[in-house]
């Protein structure tokens, strides 16, 4: 089941922390050195990052679907940014049937997305997100009328997703499954 609120339109803030350590000049130092900037480490396990970077991708598909929904581009080259196999195919497809429906959405839905769980510590290749996601301003709405496709004010749905990383090193959403109102 296609998730009914076709319009998500999730902001991930970025989150990087941090100050470059500048060593100290000692006084005896001729004024034609320069001082270096070392950049920060990475401090973040493999599992984490990839936590990070998974949760990442999943709430950019759900961007990627809500551009897309606003006019239901079924063939939008977003869609494929974040999303492969059976998740690009059921976007495409629901898409696919607002444009052949004359539907198109509007709003932005909520997420609570975590990772359920990771595959591996060292070897990380797929990660599981549980998101409870709220339709709630979020609709589908008739495009040559504006009016309401239905009398449906959506609601909180569980979303399951499978988020794997590609051969390239890339991770996309490979699958996902959207619960009906009320299951979060």
């Amino acid at each position: 089941m296609l998730f009914a609120a076709s319009a998500v339109v999730a902001t991930l803030a970025a989150c990087s922390s941090g100050t470059a350590n500048t060593p100290a000049i000692d006084a005896s130092t001729p004024a034609t050195s320069t001082s270096t900037t070392v950049a920060p480490t990475s401090t973040l396990s493999p599992a984490d990052k990839a936590k990070q970077d998974a949760l990442a991708v999943y709430l950019n598909m759900w961007q990627d679907f809500g551009n897309a929904a606003a006019t239901s581009d079924w063939q939008s080259p977003q869609l494929g940014q974040h999303a492969t196999g059976l998740a690009l195919s059921t976007l495409s497809r629901g898409l696919y049937a607002d444009h052949y429906n004359g539907l198109v959405s509007k709003g932005n839905p909520t997420h609570q997305a975590q990772v359920s769980s990771v595959d591996a510590e060292f070897d990380t290749r797929k990660v599981i997100i549980v998101d409870c996601s709220d339709s709630i301003n979020a609709l589908k709405y008739y495009a040559a009328t504006g009016q309401p496709a239905n009398d449906s004010p959506g609601g909180r749905r569980q979303i399951n997703a499978t988020v794997q990383k590609q051969s390239d090193g890339s991770w996309k959403v490979a699958d996902f499954g959207v619960q009906g109102v009320g299951t979060c």
